[in-house]
């Protein structure tokens, strides 16, 4: 007995008459609220994303402070510029 492949497309969950693409975009059009993620992928997005932005200002609080224009010695002419 075969197993049928699992999908993620939402093509091979909906029913229509012909299957075209057309079809299918006016589907879509016509049924909005049938097309929403779920909560679940929603809260877990969610908390991907605060992870990610509490990663990258904890990386940026500790690199070092590098200055834009660093000041360099009088002396320190030669002559390549």
């Amino acid at each position: 007995m075969t197993r049928k492949k699992k999908t993620r497309s939402l093509a091979d969950k909906v029913t229509l008459r012909t299957g075209r693409r057309k079809d299918y975009r006016k589907w879509r059009h016509e049924n909005p609220e049938e097309l929403a993620p779920s909560n679940r992928y929603v809260q877990k997005k969610r908390r991907q994303r605060k992870a990610q932005a509490a990663n990258k200002l904890a990386r940026q609080r500790s690199a070092p402070t590098l200055e834009l224009h660093p000041r360099r010695d009088d002396n320190d002419n030669d002559g390549a510029s």
